[in-house]
């Protein structure tokens, strides 16, 4: 007993480092954030076949993208018809700035698109991560 007490700030040391690296599992499996990284948004579309939303204005959109995704304006998301058939496959959604993005996934989930999650950072987390990003002409 005498070595737990001489030892005190070492068992508070080991408990808080525990505690923080379960936290992110306790987190996301309470519900998460409904956001994914640019770099697991990759892994998703490399490993699971993920479909690229973006939710973008038709300017926006022609002004840059994330190479391979498809526009849905995030105003015709609910009557759009670019939308995959397959509501099992994963969505990941992005904007310039992921705000319209999150929104978004809340109307796709109603959609019956579960599997779908917003791109943290949006088209700028794409590119700061190296991403490629084109233009429509």
């Amino acid at each position: 007993m005498k070595f737990f007490i001489d030892n005190w700030f070492l068992f508070l040391a080991a408990a808080t480092s525990g505690a923080l690296l379960i936290w992110p599992m306790v987190n996301k499996g309470a519900g998460g954030s409904g956001k994914v990284s640019a770099s697991a948004a990759v892994q998703l579309i490399n490993r699971e076949k993920a479909v690229l939303i973006d939710v973008s204005e038709p300017a926006e959109y022609a002004a840059g993208h994330a190479v391979g995704a498809k526009s849905v304006p995030l105003a015709s998301l609910e009557a759009s018809n670019d939308l995959p058939k397959n509501k099992a496959l994963p969505l990941v959604v992005l904007c310039p700035t992921g705000s319209r993005a999150s929104r978004a996934v809340a109307t796709l989930k109603k959609l019956g698109f579960e599997n779908s999650q917003a791109l943290a950072g949006g088209l700028e987390a794409w590119r700061a991560a190296n991403l490629p990003v084109e233009k429509t002409a």
